[in-house]
């Protein structure tokens, strides 16, 4: 019996050994005849490895009173306590409920949206009518932050165009910035404003790919432009918007910083400071460096598992995932 396990054994490692060898030949090969396309990918993953994965170890400090003096290896370990301080502290609640508020708000209604635009386009039968709604809606994608957070600020002072035009219909002067209650509204508009047009290229470069064999058989059955565009349209682009859907949701807690470090002010801390702003205000302006790195490793964490529930979700549901 001895002897037949040691057999089974040896038969096992040689096995083994012949598929490593025959692995080791075939990538030996394959990197040989792809060297080129293999050399023009070496700045890309050279870039990766130096500025998303090398970093990476600068999250342990997240788990030590770091101190620049001492350094990483230097400085003491403290464990979770960064994160308890930070799940205790006064404006934990304050600043989730409103990174969750605003990005709920930018999935129910910023996501929809140029969806619905792509579908409009992909309706419109003259072609300049067309190019020039994709011309306008694009550009303020190419706005930068700055500027476009000048002209919001213009825009909604008491002496603004919006005011202008609410006082035209009877209603009170008022800046808006300076009030709570307006923050999201104003944020989550002009991110639809900005976004709109260059977010829907995707969908229309989908909806190019849709067989137009399917519409001239609809038209056959008497379907018109709605049911086309409800039963063939919509199904035809459904792998592209669940794609996005569910890279949207592994950025759920990621509200966009330098917008929203222009737009507030302490009157609307109420509505507006979220996590992104409390890092800063802590890690930059009080050099509490390691719980800042321990609030931005908490928020990658909550968004990687979102990103794994939602692809999984999709997954079972309509068989599209991005893994």
């Amino acid at each position: 019996m001895e002897n037949i396990k040691a057999g089974e054994v040896q038969l096992s490692r040689s096995v083994y050994q012949t598929k490593k060898q025959g692995f080791v030949h075939r990538l030996g090969k394959d990197l040989y005849k792809n060297r080129f396309i293999y050399f023009m990918a070496l700045p890309v993953i050279a870039y990766y490895i130096v500025f998303q994965y090398v970093p990476m170890y600068g999250a342990t400090i997240a788990f030590k009173d770091f101190t620049p003096i001492k350094g990483i290896l230097g400085s003491p370990w403290i464990g979770f306590q960064n994160f308890t301080d930070f799940f205790n502290d006064v404006y934990f609640g304050r600043i989730l409920s409103n990174t969750l508020l605003i990005s709920l708000y930018n999935l129910i209604f910023g996501f929809p949206a140029p969806i619905i635009l792509a579908l409009l386009l992909n309706e419109v039968r003259k072609n300049g009518f067309k190019r020039f709604v994709q011309s306008v809606t694009y550009l303020p994608h190419f706005i930068s932050v700055m500027v476009l957070c000048g002209l919001i600020v213009d825009f909604t002072s008491r002496n603004g165009i919006i005011n202008d035009l609410l006082a035209f219909m009877g209603m009170e002067r008022t800046t808006m910035l300076l009030r709570p209650e307006l923050f999201r509204t104003i944020y989550v508009g002009s991110n639809i404003w900005q976004e709109l047009g260059w977010g829907s290229i995707i969908y229309l470069a989908a909806l190019a790919g849709i067989d137009q064999d399917l519409y001239e058989a609809a038209k056959i059955d008497g379907a018109g432009r709605f049911k086309q565009m409800l039963h063939i349209t919509l199904p035809g682009i459904m792998p592209t918007i669940v794609i996005l859907f569910i890279l949207r949701m592994g950025s759920m807690m990621n509200v966009g910083f330098d917008k929203i470090f222009l737009l507030y002010n302490p009157i609307t801390y109420e509505t507006s400071d979220v996590i992104s702003t409390y890092v800063y205000r802590k890690g930059i302006l009080e050099s509490n460096y390691s719980f800042s790195a321990a609030v931005g490793l908490f928020n990658s964490v909550i968004n990687f598992v979102l990103l794994v529930i939602t692809n999984k979700l999709s997954k079972k549901v309509n068989e599209t995932s991005l893994w």
